[in-house]
């Protein structure tokens, strides 16, 4: 399969390329240059499939014979040995967990399949890849465990200082090896300015082999559409001739534009909430056909505070700029800090179900969207993206009680951070790589 920047100035490119390099040389990202639909008769022979089984053949569409099947099938295989729960917390409304991987966060998913096909393709060129990340939470922790050994990598790791749980950047600081963090001073979309401006430094880009981990990546992308198309499936399993509303927490829009193209492959679902914190950029454009961005708003919900997504760019190539369209497929929703404290204190009541913040972002905006919705009634399902103890804050605050911390990060709290200060200076973080 072929790659297109969603700039539509550089050469198109192979998946490997796509992968290897990250952003476009143009400053796009990449897309496909057609996005590979299944039929109903394959949809129909994966709809008891393993996950595995699901994510091989959506993994095999975007291949296109670029890897073989017996490696592909390797990834896979390596990358998802964890569940995917889907949790009916009463008729029609559910949960999907996506927090169970080894950092408790579905960067997890993402993180994991770009680790083994970059290592996969830097085999095959022998040579060091330096992997750059901007991270405003979970990203990078995932990043760095899916990263973590594999041979021909080194990764750097660019968060913002003081935005992020502690939790969150002990898993950041801690896993040394070929990780090195940056604590920058600035906020995540300092951190992701970085990150673009050296892909556009040619010569920083060829000698250190420059790639990127954040969902620019079009590696990082395509997993993404595992899960949805895992839920769709059990969802019309469970309620026959129903298609599912997914209701999805959003800073970056990466996880979000991996439900479009699931959508756009054709498995069954109706319709997307995206739910925003206070950075509602793309929720006001889903709302008035305008796109403006702000200057980064802290929330409880730190790993959606993006004040100019990403993957806003690659919504709009797969909607052709059309706001009509974009608008019938998704609906935007902006949530206040006091909202999602009061919807993680109402889901737990309700249901003795603990939200994180970003998952409750996911709940209260689901729950306005039902609101306004009532017929016909589709199945509902919250993404939930971060196990709750990641954010132990927020959830003593909203129901003044503790929760077990799970081993794994209890292990990473013990441990000594080590991170690199650096200003949000481009000259700063450029001089820094030249040393490299």
């Amino acid at each position: 399969m072929i790659f297109y920047s969603t700039n539509k100035q550089s050469t198109p490119v192979s998946l490997k390329k796509a992968t290897l390099e990250g952003l476009a040389s143009d400053g796009g990202l990449y897309v496909p240059s057609a996005v590979p639909r299944l039929s109903s008769e394959e949809i129909e022979l994966l709809r008891e499939a393993p996950f595995n089984d699901i994510a091989f053949a959506i993994a095999k569409k975007f291949s296109d014979g670029e890897i073989p099947d017996s490696s592909l099938w390797e990834i896979i295989e390596s990358c998802f040995t964890f569940k995917t729960p889907l949790i009916e917390l009463k008729k029609n409304i559910f949960v999907e967990e996506l927090f169970h991987g080894p950092t408790l966060a579905f960067k997890d998913y993402g993180a994991r399949f770009l680790a083994h096909l970059t290592g996969y393709f830097a085999k095959e060129d022998q040579k060091l890849i330096t992997i750059l990340v901007a991270t405003s939470g979970d990203t990078g922790s995932a990043v760095a465990y899916g990263f973590k050994g594999v041979p021909n990598t080194r990764v750097i790791l660019l968060y913002p200082s003081g935005k992020v749980s502690r939790l969150q950047e002990q898993q950041l600081t801690t896993v040394g090896g070929n990780v090195t963090a940056l604590e920058i001073s600035g906020d995540f979309d300092d951190c992701q300015r970085l990150v673009k401006q050296a892909f556009m430094d040619g010569e920083l880009k060829q000698r250190l082999s420059l790639t990127s981990a954040n969902s620019i990546n079009i590696s990082r992308l395509i997993p993404q559409t595992f899960y949805y198309a895992w839920g769709a499936l059990h969802i019309a399993l469970r309620h026959p001739g129903n298609k599912a509303v997914f209701s999805v927490p959003s800073g970056n829009y990466g996880n979000l534009t991996g439900g479009v193209v699931a959508k756009m492959m054709g498995f069954p679902i109706e319709h997307f909430v995206a739910g925003s914190n206070a950075n509602d950029s793309v929720t006001r454009y889903l709302e008035e056909g305008r796109y403006e961005p702000r200057p980064t708003v802290a929330t409880l919900s730190t790993a959606m505070d993006v004040g100019n997504p990403s993957n806003f760019a690659r919504l709009k190539h797969f909607y052709n700029e059309d706001h009509r369209a974009m608008a019938a497929d998704i609906t935007g929703c902006s949530v206040s800090n006091q909202e999602t404290l009061d919807t993680i204190r109402s889901v737990y009541d309700r249901f003795g179900y603990i939200a994180d913040p970003h998952t409750a972002v996911g709940f209260r905006a689901m729950e306005r969207f039902n609101e306004e919705h009532q017929t016909p009634r589709h199945p509902s399902v919250v993404i939930s993206t971060a196990h709750p103890a990641k954010f132990l804050e927020s959830i003593r605050e909203a129901l003044d009680m503790e929760i077990t911390i799970p081993d794994r990060l209890q292990d990473v709290l013990d441990r000594k951070k080590v991170s690199v200060p650096m200003s949000c200076d481009y000259r700063d973080f450029a001089d820094y790589l030249s040393k490299l």
